[in-house]
Parts: structure tokens; sequence; C-alpha cells
């Protein structure tokens, strides 16, 4: 009967068994990610997660005890001088098994040993982000409510002093210049509906002013000639 017999022997005797699971380990610790078979998976989770513990305790007792099951002295350095560092307060639980399926050519499950703080595996098909909570979101948007509103304020702040800044350049003159345009027309020729120039006519040029005839009429005046008025009359 197997009472209390644990132990897995991952087809090996002893020696065997120990030399493999050494190596292994030390590849562990300087790649922080390996590749094996599920069965020697266990097993090393086993062997190197009590040697890691070792490392809280950064003494020369605790050196020696690491270096015992070891037997590797570059995998001490790099456990005391480089994990121990990242590893911290955690409680045990260093590392992390993923199985990756069936091997082809025996048809062997494969999984993969890594170090949980030096490798973060997620799901296929995972975001990768963190969801957040009712409670978080609303801290959001409370923080960013003042941002936007102080910046709606800025910009119509800034519409405000470009408008009076064009409003002040506008010059304060333009009545008086726009009524003596309009009395500058006004005292020029109107046309008429044809297109041309019709100018008032002059006292000095109408062509009965010699004979005394009033100015803009074509009757003769009081003074008239009686020779012409005969002849006017001759001709009736």
């Amino acid at each position: 009967m197997k009472h209390g017999k644990k132990i897995l022997k991952i087809g090996r005797n002893a020696s065997h068994r120990k030399a493999t699971l050494q190596s292994m380990s030390a590849a562990l610790l300087e790649h922080k990610r390996i590749t094996t078979t599920f069965g020697k998976a266990k097993a090393l989770r086993r062997f190197v997660e009590p040697v890691i513990t070792h490392a809280k305790d950064n003494s020369t007792h605790s050196r020696r005890q690491a270096f015992r099951k070891l037997n590797d002295k570059e995998a001490v350095k790099t456990l005391y001088n480089e994990i121990a560092e990242v590893i911290g307060d955690r409680p045990g639980g260093y590392t992390r098994i993923v199985k990756l399926g069936q091997r082809a050519g025996d048809a062997a499950e494969m999984a993969i040993v890594e170090l949980v703080d030096f490798n973060d595996v997620k799901p296929d098909g995972s975001t990768g982000t963190t969801r957040k909570t009712r409670r978080s979101r609303r801290r959001k948007g409370n923080n960013t409510a003042p941002t936007v509103k102080a910046a709606e304020a800025k910009a119509t702040e800034a519409k405000a002093a470009a408008q009076a800044a064009a409003d002040s350049e506008t010059p304060a003159t333009d009545a008086p210049d726009s009524q003596q345009a309009d009395v500058v027309a006004a005292d020029g020729p109107t046309p008429d509906p044809a297109g041309a120039v019709v100018v008032p006519p002059h006292g000095d040029d109408h062509p009965d002013a010699g004979q005394g005839a009033p100015t803009g009429t074509g009757e003769p005046g009081p003074g008239a000639d009686a020779e012409n008025m005969g002849r006017s009359h001759d001709n009736r």
C-alpha cells in the first residue's frame, strides 16, 4: 500500500531524480520560465518553492541551505540578488503551471513552469484590462467634470475677448463720412432710366435766355422783340 508516500518519482531513482530537479530549478531561477512535462512540473514546484522561501532570510545559514538544495553557486546568487527583491512578502505560491497540451511524439502532457512575479500570463481572448467598479467610474467622472467645465469657461472667455478686440478696432468716424458721401451724391448728375446722365439745365446755357425768357421755360419774356413777334404772326 502507498500510505504517506507522496513523492513524485518521475520515472527515476533517487540520485537521478535529485540531479534532474536541481538542474531544472537552476534553469527556472535563471530564465524565470521553462517548458517540461506536466509530471516534472509538479515535482519541480514542490522542490523549488521551499528553496525560494530561504531567500527571504539573507543570512549565511540561509544561503548554505539553498546551496545544499540547488548545488549551483550561480543559481544561489540569482536567487538572493535578483529574485528575493521581487517576491517581497508573498506568502508562498511563487510558481505557476500552465498546461500546453500533448506532445506530438509520445503524447506526453506538456506544461510551462514560471515564476509568478516575473511572468504575467493572461488567458486567450482576455483584454488585459482590470474591470472597473461603479465606485471607481463614479470617482473618475467626478474628477474629470471640473476639468471639462474649466476648459469650457476658458473658451468662452477667449471668445468674448476676441469679440471685444474686434469691436475696438472699428473706427468711430464712419457716420460723418457716410453723411458727406450722401451729400456729394445728391449734387451729382441724375441718371435716366436708359443709362445716360441727365445734367440739369443752367440759366446761362438756356436757348431762350438771350430773349429774356425765364430760366427753365420755353416762353418769351415781356421784353421780347417786335420783329420776332411779327415774323411769327406773318408765318401764320
